[in-house]
């Protein structure tokens, strides 16, 4: 019965020709499963019914932030989709989890899975269908761009493997993910109107890839964006949806509009798109499907084989998750916090990278007094959830702003948590709630140890705050960081900076200032802020996280920045770390460093490999050819702690392709592994290589391409901290 119902699927796919290219449906026996159930009840379904399924119900209009028709011949229900990427947005009794560039700090995909898990539980105790997150786009190549922080950072392998973690930990509680936003949606300044033009071999080498991992992952959706693809709307793009995403991709699952990206009736349809959301514009106005689509479809402007795609895709994703029996009720009002709020905790904790610790200033060694300053050491004086999807910068920073947000239950603020455990070690504790510099160096004097707050925010275009318009202006520190933590550095010789932003800030000024003895790089921490914070500076945890972006010396070292009308992409294959290597230029901090409270020491490295030249051919599967995920190479390496204190290393591994190979960057993330040794004790970092890391995208032959020659890999503890070197060739 599979095997027929594959076929069935892939014959109807290859019958709607109104694209003029057949879908392939993969070869895999639950979605064959799920189509088959899609296909019967397809076959019960009224015109009006199936325009429906792929049509909002309209902005406001519902329980949820987008919604569609109901079918009462198949007991087919109005899908809730619902925001985002660290929760449920506008629910009740939600957790408030790290976001996704805090967990991508942590470098540790068994607390990403579990942190993506938690996150498909409450959104199906809650009855959310799908889960609008997690994000793969904005990539990040640009530091300033408001909403990177919702997403995994400017790696795409790193990103990639994020993502397959976090739709597999969705889905696995029955809950359908949203892969967003899809593609080259790269900063918020124009971003309705703005066309992102990026040539083949880039698009598939960095901002395609991540997408490929979670259509590999198998994610029941992808979210079109709102920018223009090389001219042509996101949500109309044909090459986007059609041909790379659901043709060259093997995507089995449908695309949707993000919130009012959809332009005309029949372009977006014959493009690709397989749902429009919310179904109107934020007025209520200019309803593109619902009554238009069955005009479309009844003039042959949209083939009626188009629409049942649609359907049919919509029904599978819901039959692929299991959401066709005993699903529940959306209810808003739900508490479905369970225990989660154990990894939002470990996330936010495990994210904190030490970038300064001069003199071993930490962990605390119980001084008898310490200083707490800055306005982010508090809770928002005006109420937890004052500012309107967090658009304020305003009290601790817990996440960015916009639609990617959720309203806290609760807000473990720094100074809350710093002076509870202060008080059980008998540790005085000086505090100054504001970002005066002069009631800071007050603070800071006679004090051990000050610890000065610096912030930066950013979010979603629609709100401004304080004149950022989602993206940053700048890249120093907000409400005169610089300035503050100046003033408490001359006050007090062991200065310790805490950092809380969404994304790299420049430190040059702050590390001018000879009482900075150290930098905690904070992140974004979700709900349990200062709890994560305390579990580092007092030593109960040794911090093991990494930066997953480089935090250059000048705004102009990443060679990307908001640009005001199109973006040609001219960096190319040269984001973050790729255009400091190609261009030899020092960060200040680099991509993957983080500093410990013990040591590690890397030894033999052990480099095997079976790859061989030429394109991948395989079966196509969900995410490309069966055979680009074969594993075509392992390196394994041994490492020792070798300090007094238990810890966690990041070993990561770095490739640099053969001379054989097109312009390349000089080397890129192909591995990592997180190893937990106790002091003394040694483990084995383990890479395994697949086909599709050692391959470039070959414009000619639009295939993936494994070239000749030797392959150079290198192991280390961050992007410029490389320990191991070996190689393999491919002949």
């Amino acid at each position: 019965m599979l095997a027929k119902a594959l076929t069935a699927v892939v014959t109807a796919a290859a019958a709607f020709s109104q694209l003029g290219q057949a879908q392939t449906t993969p070869a895999d026996e639950k979605w064959a499963a799920a189509y088959e159930k899609a296909n019967t009840a397809l076959a019960r379904l009224s015109q009006n019914e199936k325009i429906g399924i792929v049509s909002g119900v309209g902005w406001g209009k519902g329980a949820c932030v987008g919604n569609t028709g109901s079918a009462g011949s198949i007991n087919y229900p109005s899908l809730c989709l619902q925001d985002g990427p660290l929760g449920l947005r506008h629910a009740r009794s939600v957790t408030a989890f790290a976001p996704a560039i805090q967990a991508a700090s942590t470098w540790d995909v068994e607390l990403i899975r579990q942190r993506g898990q938690y996150m498909g539980e409450e959104a199906k105790g809650i009855g959310v269908h799908v889960l609008l997150g997690p994000v793969a786009g904005a990539l990040g190549k640009i530091p300033a761009a408001g909403r990177n922080w919702e997403a995994f950072g400017p790696d795409p392998y790193l990103t990639g493997i994020a993502m397959i973690e976090t739709i597999e930990g969705i889905q696995s509680a029955g809950v359908q993910a949203c892969a967003k936003h899809y593609i080259l949606n790269e900063q918020e300044r124009n971003r309705e109107t703005m066309s992102s033009s990026v040539d083949d071999r880039t698009m598939h080498e960095l901002y395609l890839w991540p997408f490929a991992d979670s259509v590999k992952a198998n994610v029941a959706s992808v979210m079109c964006s709102y920018n223009k693809i090389n001219g042509t709307w996101a949500c109309e793009s044909q090459s986007a949806m059609q041909k790379l995403l659901k043709d060259e991709l093997g995507f089995p699952g449908y695309v949707v509009s993000d919130w009012n990206a959809q332009h005309t009736t029949a372009g977006s349809a014959n493009g690709g798109m397989d749902m429009t959301m919310p179904g109107s514009d934020f007025d209520g106005r200019n309803i593109l499907w619902g009554p238009q689509l069955q005009s479309a479809v009844q003039q042959n402007a949209v083939s009626a084989a188009r629409l049942d795609d649609m359907v049919r895709r919509v029904l599978a994703s819901w039959y692929y998750l299991g959401q066709d029996s005993g699903y529940p009720q959306v209810n808003m009002n739900a508490n479905v916090q369970g225990n989660h709020k154990e990894n939002a905790r470990a996330v936010a904790r495990d994210g904190i990278v030490l970038l300064k610790n001069d003199g071993n200033l930490l962990p605390l060694k119980k001084p008898a007094k310490i200083a707490v300053i800055g306005s982010s050491t508090v809770v928002n004086s005006d109420g937890l959830n004052a500012c309107p999807d967090r658009g304020c910068n305003k009290g601790a920073l817990a996440m960015g702003w916009g639609s990617g947000t959720v309203d806290l239950t609760y807000l473990v603020a720094p100074h809350e948590a710093i002076k509870a455990r202060a008080d059980k070690e008998g540790i005085q504790v000086s505090h100054s709630p504001s970002d005066d510099g002069g009631a800071g160096a007050q603070a800071a004097q006679g004090a051990d140890i000050a610890f000065v707050f610096v912030t930066a925010d950013s979010g979603e275009g629609y709100i401004e705050v304080e004149g950022h318009g989602g993206d940053r202006n700048h890249l120093d520190p907000w409400h005169d960081g610089n300035r503050l933590v100046q003033q408490v550095a001359a006050a007090n010789p062991n200065t310790i900076v805490v950092v809380h932003s969404v994304g790299p800030i420049l430190l040059e000024s702050i590390l001018q200032n000879t009482g900075v003895k150290g930098i905690v790089w904070a992140g974004l921490p979700g709900q349990e802020n200062g709890n994560a914070l305390v579990d580092v500076l007092f030593g109960d945890t040794n911090p093991n996280g990494k930066l997953p972006y480089t935090i250059g010396k000048r705004a102009e070292d990443w060679g990307a920045a908001v640009v005001n009308g199109d973006d040609n992409f001219r960096e190319g294959l040269y984001i973050d770390y790729r255009h400091f290597d190609k261009q030899s230029i020092e960060p200040r901090y680099e991509f993957g460093f983080g500093l410990s409270y013990t040591t590690f020491e890397y030894s033999d490295i052990s480099v095997s490999s079976t790859a061989t030249p030429g394109p991948a051919t395989g079966t196509l599967k969900p995410g490309g050819p069966e055979d680009l995920y074969e594993i075509v190479a392992t390196i394994t390496a041994t490492i020792t702690n070798s300090g007094e204190v238990d810890g966690a290393e990041v070993a990561q591994l770095y490739v640099t392709y053969p001379s054989s190979a097109p312009e390349t960057p000089p080397k890129q993330l192909r591995g990592f592994q997180k190893l937990k040794l106790k002091a003394g004790e040694a483990g084995e970092a383990t890479f395994n290589v697949r086909r599709k890391d050692i391959s470039f995208w070959d414009v000619g032959q639009q295939k993936w391409v494994v070239p000749e020659g030797e392959f150079k890999v290198a192991v280390g503890a961050s992007s410029r901290d490389l320990r191991l070197d070996g190689a393999f060739t491919v002949a």
